[in-house]
């Protein structure tokens, strides 16, 4: 692993000759503290933060050589940022969150919408009909792309392959900004995954849980025809 002090933007990781970025994970749960395992060991310069604050993720810190801030501090001079927090987290996040981010900041959005299991009713997704993605982006006021939200975390660490490997796992993947997307789906590619590209945010329904695509292990063909095979209408159990 790339010692993290020595790493900058424009540097380039020796194990795969991309440049190394500065990535903020807002969230240290099993999405966030598996990524931050896998980003740091890729060279990346990862800030990583929770609602309990850095004194709480040294272990992490120590086990991966990330550095652990406030999250007031986590989107700071960040190329991306992964926001990976319960949904009903999200409004509670600190305003101008991403103010201090890198021009053109990508930001991830790895979130779902567990109304009866944990999130409660949003009133925004139930009777304006937002995709959950759609509504993050407005509590956040940028927008985001959609990823990992139907990925087990343990697949982070266990299921990466090469590109063209004939069982490489592939992962869905919206948003409105199409830069964005593409510097997602490339750090997603460097992380051991191919992709797909889901549409936009209004058509991320398609990777909500409760469809064909969501926690789907398969390659690009099949996520593809998953992806074509799902409805819009939540049903009972995704419902508040």
């Amino acid at each position: 692993m790339v010692d993290p002090s020595q790493t900058h933007a424009g540097a380039s990781n020796p194990d795969s000759g991309r440049p190394v970025m500065k990535i903020g994970i807002i969230g240290a749960g099993n999405i966030g503290g598996n990524l931050t395992r896998r980003l740091t060991a890729l060279g990346h310069d990862v800030s990583v933060a929770n609602s309990r604050g850095p004194q709480t993720l040294t272990e992490l810190a120590e086990e991966t050589g990330a550095t652990p801030v406030p999250v007031e501090e986590a989107a700071k001079g960040a190329e991306i940022v992964v926001v990976t927090v319960p949904l009903k987290a999200v409004p509670g996040l600190p305003a101008g969150l991403l103010d201090g981010a890198a021009e053109g900041v990508a930001v991830i959005d790895t979130g779902n919408y567990y109304p009866q299991q944990r999130d409660g009713r949003i009133a925004g997704i139930e009777d304006d009909g937002l995709t959950e993605s759609r509504w993050t982006a407005q509590q956040l006021g940028h927008t985001v792309i959609k990823a990992f939200n139907g990925t087990f975390a343990v697949d982070i660490l266990e299921r990466p392959l090469p590109a063209g490997a004939p069982d490489r796992q592939a992962l869905p993947v919206a948003g409105d900004d199409e830069a964005a997307k593409r510097k997602v789906r490339a750090l997603i590619d460097e992380l051991g995954f191919d992709t797909v590209d889901a549409g936009t945010l209004d058509e991320s329904w398609r990777q909500q849980p409760g469809t064909p695509v969501y926690g789907l292990r398969a390659g690009t063909e099949e996520v593809s025809k998953a992806l074509a095979a799902a409805a819009p209408e939540r049903t009972a159990e995704w419902r508040a």
